[in-house]
């Protein structure tokens, strides 16, 4: 294994899983950020920044998972607007995928891993479509789960078909889960990788000696994603993984995509929840890191919605 692991060396990646301290700083100079996904449209975005207000927690981007396909004209504009006016990043999923799709893989037992592809040339289309909608809209941040599809619109926004300060957030959905698949989709024009909820405080710290993106990183995941609450790890999370978005999912809730106004007041109240966890998080965080170091809002690299 020596051998291999002087290759590694000399391909610029880390040969273990040591958890070494990350010197790496968003472009403020900070270490973390706070994230608050699953903000299922105009209605649950307010109620989300009404929660933060009153419970002082500072959050800089604020994640939704039904896709701007599920949204109107109207309630994109009205979203763009809200996240414009409180300075916070507003990232939209792109869709559909192929969970969505009509295909029979994506809910077989093994078909998993196909769920958060695009599925044939006419969904790759959709997936990019929807992704312009949204940066019409003045949305200046997308989730992407398919390498493919990310390939393609960083290319798009390098010919100016897509705006030039659109950021491509990858989803924990993408799967990569080592440092040097985390790098493929660095090359491919990722801005921001979710990874994968179950990794280690080493496997975490060997991705980011291996990549200069932002890494974001649920500290309590989705039952549907393992059921994790990582508060008490906040702290070495922050230490090894800088520059890193501290991501608040919420364990024991149901999983409501593709969400609708069906939906409105179940998205509320976990909306206001997952704030509420932010708010013990960053507590402990303070606790026993005081000197980690966050973000202003508007701060360097937020993707702000266009106003």
């Amino acid at each position: 294994m020596h051998q291999t692991r002087e290759f590694l060396r000399s391909q610029g990646l880390p040969a273990d899983d040591s958890p070494v301290t990350s010197a790496k700083r968003f472009p403020d100079g900070a270490q973390y950020r706070v994230e608050i996904p699953s903000t299922e449209g105009p209605e649950v975005l307010e109620a989300v920044l009404d929660e933060i207000a009153a419970r002082q927690v500072v959050v800089h981007r604020i994640s939704q998972g039904s896709g701007g396909m599920l949204l109107t004209d109207d309630e994109l504009a009205r979203m763009a607007a809200t996240g414009a006016a409180h300075d916070v990043e507003l990232s939209l999923f792109a869709r559909p995928v192929a969970g969505w799709d009509t295909g029979a893989m994506a809910t077989a037992p093994a078909g998993g891993s196909v769920a958060a592809q695009a599925r044939g040339t006419e969904q790759v289309v959709h997936v990019l479509e929807d992704i312009r909608r949204t940066a019409e809209a003045g949305i200046r941040s997308v989730l992407i789960t398919d390498l493919g599809v990310l390939a393609t619109a960083a290319r798009m926004r390098t010919a100016g078909d897509l705006p030039p300060d659109l950021q491509f957030k990858i989803s924990v959905q993408m799967g990569l889960a080592n440092p040097a698949s985390v790098r493929i989709a660095e090359d491919l024009g990722a801005d921001t990788y979710n990874v994968p909820t179950d990794l280690s405080i080493g496997q975490l710290a060997a991705i980011r000696q291996a990549t200069d993106l932002p890494l974001d990183v649920y500290v309590e995941a989705p039952d549907d994603m393992g059921g994790f609450v990582r508060h008490f790890e906040i702290a070495e999370i922050v230490r090894v993984a800088a520059p890193v978005h501290v991501k608040f999912g919420l364990r024991n809730a149901p999983n409501i995509y593709p969400a609708g106004t069906h939906l409105t007041p179940t998205a509320i109240a976990l909306g206001r929840e997952r704030v509420r966890r932010a708010r013990i998080g960053l507590d402990l965080l303070a606790r026993h890191a005081p000197a980690a170091t966050t973000s202003a809002l508007g701060a360097k690299g937020l993707a702000v919605p266009a106003a």
